[in-house]
């Protein structure tokens, strides 16, 4: 399973939304197959802009509030969190350079 740590209706305000750093937020569900294909991509991402940004998974089953607060109706969906407010965000399964892509457009330039 990935490395990303787990959020949930306890912790989301501290880990995601008063994080320093961008996160971004996987929002998926066991049953879910396209939501195992880009876990795979999600923990690359997670790798290259360690220290950058911050990866987290939310399971909707588990925590449907979030899930309909951030207005989540089609899995997997990542969502781009920045200050506490989401930015972007990309539905469904998507090849790893259209999220690196993504995530490059609202991170600052690696020093």
């Amino acid at each position: 399973m990935s490395d990303a740590l787990s959020v949930d209706q306890n912790n989301f305000q501290t880990e995601v939304l008063q994080s320093a750093s961008p996160v971004l937020v996987d929002f998926w569900a066991p049953w879910c197959g396209p939501c195992r294909m880009v876990a795979p991509i999600v923990d690359k991402v997670a790798k290259t802009f360690q220290g950058r940004l911050k990866v987290v998974k939310l399971n909707t089953d588990d925590n449907p509030s979030l899930a309909g607060h951030y207005e989540v109706s089609g899995i997997p969906c990542l969502i781009l969190f920045k200050a506490g407010a989401p930015v972007d965000r990309i539905i469904g399964y998507v090849p790893e350079k259209q999220l690196v892509g993504m995530v490059e457009k609202h991170l600052a330039p690696a020093a």
